[in-house]
């Protein structure tokens, strides 16, 4: 209960109004703190029928680290193209541009019951199939495509990991209809094959 009031003030006061986010789990810490950081918030919203993305950055500092909170429910196709958005904004940025200013994303370590956090300003993200043949797809119910053929995480660990051309692009797809929760989760598995030739597509 501790843990799970811990992480809903720290959306609340950050906010500075009384909305919460619902922030995505996974069982691992890549990063567990972020220093000179602003945050930014993308809520889960509904106008009838429709869910929408809001993005509030208002107290972001184009030179600091930028933490981006966002709500689990969210599909890809809404959270990415605001991602985007962002990223392009602080690349672009000339007159107060902080080399060493990181982009990560939050979520909760369920195990440390802790806030953690991952690390994305390195990662180049493209709306559409990829016209490729080789792609490791991550479908919307979770199940693992290396080049059309279904497989485990395991299998996936041990394929990419002995991968003998390992300047080779790595290129990962995700269904546009996954929730940002999921995402999240292969992203973390993601980042620890320490893959540094890859691209991504929501599609």
């Amino acid at each position: 209960m501790k843990y799970c009031t811990i992480i809903f003030l720290f959306i609340l006061f950050s906010c500075g109004n009384k909305e919460d986010i619902l922030l995505p789990k996974s069982d691992v810490t890549i990063v567990s703190d972020v220093l000179d950081h602003s945050p930014i918030y993308i809520f889960f919203r509904t106008k009838g029928k429709d869910t929408l993305a809001e993005v509030n950055r208002k107290n972001s500092i184009i030179s600091t680290n930028w933490i981006l909170n966002i709500d689990k429910r969210l599909p890809l196709r809404l959270v990415i193209p605001e991602v985007i958005k962002l990223q392009e904004k602080k690349r672009n940025e000339v007159a107060h541009k902080n080399e060493l200013a990181e982009n990560y994303y939050s979520y909760a370590d369920s195990i440390g019951k802790n806030m953690a956090f991952l690390p994305f300003t390195k990662v180049y993200y493209k709306m559409g199939k990829p016209m490729y043949s080789f792609v490791v797809f991550f479908s919307k119910k979770n199940e693992i495509f290396v080049d059309g053929f279904s497989g485990s995480r395991e299998e996936l660990k041990h394929f990419l990991n002995s991968f003998k051309d390992k300047t080779k692009m790595i290129r990962f797809g995700f269904d546009e209809d996954m929730s940002y929760g999921t995402y999240i989760q292969n992203e973390i598995l993601i980042q620890s094959l320490k893959i540094e030739n890859k691209e991504e597509f929501v599609y």
